[in-house]
């Protein structure tokens, strides 16, 4: 048995379960103070007092001090497209001399100008590319990340996608929660057939994903995207084939896709910006996660989602980043801080909450991560702060000092000696 000690935690910051919190509950966080943390193979064995499993570990290899610095659960990014190939600054441009994304999309830009780089990308290429983005990643203080395809738009390319992320989950101290989403878009060669690539989609995509190690099927229900009816059938197939709905709902215009999550029982629904009350609240009554993603709508200039008018209407909120080559090219948690908590309103509490447990939640894994407590992994953020609240007040900077993952230090700020 491995035995590791956290040792002089100044906060250990955490919420508590192993299930969603919903509403007024996502403020509430317990702060521990004098406290070590014990692990044994990885999880959490027991938090006690300071000092009191000091003859518990034979050396000091075996220790990661935190300095009296401030310990929350490993972040968890819940919503993600970080494995592609090729960058779109110049879409990004456009949009800066007022080109809308639908524009862009009708010139030939958005999704489906990141397919021909993805298809033409080896396996190999892709894992490295991919890879260099989740260190990034993980300077962020990010332990778990899920991630999508939807950038191949056939069969092969969508399962290599598919199979970069599964491998990468087992070279890189980073967990990956694979996801099938080759319901994206519907591509270039199939714009007068679209009904076409459904069926691809429905009778090989979907089996084949499934057999490769996809955990959820998605689907982009949304204008210029999929119809209501399509994404009903798309997200159904998938849980014939055991993959748990997800679904990007209601980003561009309201389609009823929240409304849809419930229906088939996603686990989550995500963007949401545009979605109704009504929809919102049958979330709440399936005990569905709303994952929100303000970087995108910040990236875009949008409005916001109504995170805090989530909250106070008792629903689970979670935030993610949506890495992705075009609408949000960015894995900055400094950013989504700032942005959940001056422009959604959500609180520090309330933030931290949606970017640990229900974070966990959102993708099927808050009975491993997203709280420090007894018997989940040893996944930890230590900051270079006073307290926890540093995170919204000094705003955009990345506070990470270390990063944790089952108890191994897997980075550390190294500070230039002047």
């Amino acid at each position: 048995m491995s035995t590791k000690l956290l040792k002089n935690p100044g906060q250990i910051v955490t919420p508590r379960g192993s299930s969603a919190r919903f509403g007024e509950e996502m403020g509430k966080l317990t702060v521990l103070t004098d406290k070590d943390v014990l692990l044994e193979d990885g999880l959490i064995a027991e938090i006690g007092d300071r000092g009191e499993f000091d003859g518990s570990i034979g050396s000091e290899s075996q220790v990661v001090d935190a300095g009296g610095k401030p310990v929350l659960p490993g972040f968890i990014d819940p919503h993600t497209h970080f494995v592609f190939a090729g960058y779109r600054a110049d879409e990004f441009n456009m949009r800066l001399r007022g080109a809308s994304y639908e524009e862009i999309a009708r010139k030939g830009g958005g999704i489906v100008s990141s397919v021909s780089p993805t298809r033409e990308a080896t396996l190999e290429e892709l894992k490295e590319i991919s890879r260099e983005r989740l260190r990034s990643v993980v300077r962020h203080g990010v332990t778990t990340i899920e991630g999508k395809t939807g950038y191949g738009l056939n069969v092969e390319a969508e399962l290599k996608q598919l199979q970069t992320m599964t491998e990468l989950d087992k070279e890189v101290p980073v967990d990956v929660a694979p996801t099938f989403l080759g319901a994206h878009v519907v591509p270039d060669e199939f714009k007068e057939g679209r009904e076409k690539y459904v069926e691809l989609m429905l009778d090989e995509g979907i089996p084949a994903a499934a057999e490769k190690g996809a955990e959820f099927c998605d689907v982009f229900c949304d204008q210029g995207a999929f119809t209501l009816e399509e994404s009903r059938r798309i997200l159904n197939a998938g849980k014939d084939a055991g993959l748990t709905p997800k679904i990007h709902a209601d980003e561009i215009k309201a389609t009823g896709a929240a409304g849809l999550a419930a229906e088939v029982g996603a686990i989550s629904a995500d963007h949401l910006l545009k979605s109704s009350d009504e929809d919102l609240k049958a979330l709440r009554e399936d005990e569905i996660v709303a994952v929100l993603l303000p970087i995108t709508a910040f990236s875009l200039k949008e409005e916001y989602a109504r995170g805090r008018w989530m909250i106070d209407n008792g629903l689970a909120v979670s935030i993610a980043t949506d890495l992705n080559p075009g609408s949000c090219h960015s894995e900055s948690i400094p950013l989504l801080f700032s942005l959940a908590t001056l422009y959604m309103e959500l609180t520090i509490e309330e933030s931290i909450t949606a970017l640990t447990l229900n974070a966990a939640a959102a993708i099927d894994r808050a009975d491993e991560v997203g709280t420090v407590e007894t018997g989940k992994k040893g996944d930890f953020v230590i900051l270079d702060a006073p307290d926890y609240e540093h995170l919204s007040y000094h705003i955009g900077v990345n506070l990470v000092e270390k990063v944790v993952k089952r108890g191994e230090v897997i980075w550390e700020r190294r500070d230039p000696e002047f």
